[in-house]
């Protein structure tokens, strides 16, 4: 049976090696690193190009991590979910939070709405028919390109290009006789 984070005794250190974590929970360097890939809050280096350092409490999780992994037959990803909503913060009073804001909410609403209609209804009749009314909020718009005729295409130096019969008119000014 796989160790456990209770039968393992951890020393009293701040910092631990990556080897001496691997010794504590007996896995294998490669499955530590893996680990670590899967839970980037893992491991801690003390400077750029230096070993990675354990906390205390890094040891404590990746011991938890394997009892999740090895004896509750997790996946990483679950695991990783299971270690999530351990370490969520919850409010004391989250769930009478919740109730406050869905009791009377519906009245509230309604008061709100009737507010909001009056105030349409005194400035209707103040400037005039209908110029006050609710409509659902205007689409997204939507970007609508034309094609440009050559002819109205200028060059860097601001003239137009030759036409390709070499006349130096456009076609359309010859349609029209210019």
């Amino acid at each position: 049976m796989p160790d456990s984070a209770v039968q393992v005794d951890i020393p009293k250190r701040a910092l631990f090696k990556a080897a001496e974590v691997c010794d504590l929970a007996k896995v294998q360097p490669y499955v530590l690193r893996s680990w670590e890939a899967e839970f980037p809050e893992l491991g801690v280096a003390k400077a750029a190009g230096a070993p990675r350092v354990y906390r205390r409490e890094d040891v404590e999780q990746v011991l938890r991590i394997k009892h999740l992994l090895l004896v509750e037959g997790l996946t990483l990803a679950g695991a990783r979910r299971r270690l999530e909503e351990e370490t969520a913060p919850v409010a004391p009073g989250a769930p009478v939070i919740d109730e406050l804001r869905g009791r009377n909410a519906r009245e509230r609403l309604t008061a709100v709405k009737r507010g909001l209609q009056s105030i349409l209804d005194l400035l209707a009749s103040r400037v005039g028919v209908d110029e006050f009314r609710l409509a659902p909020p205007p689409a997204a718009p939507t970007r609508r390109t034309r094609p440009v005729a050559a002819s109205r295409v200028k060059t860097a130096r601001g003239k137009r290009p030759a036409s390709r019969n070499g006349s130096g008119r456009a076609p359309q000014a010859r349609r029209n006789g210019r």
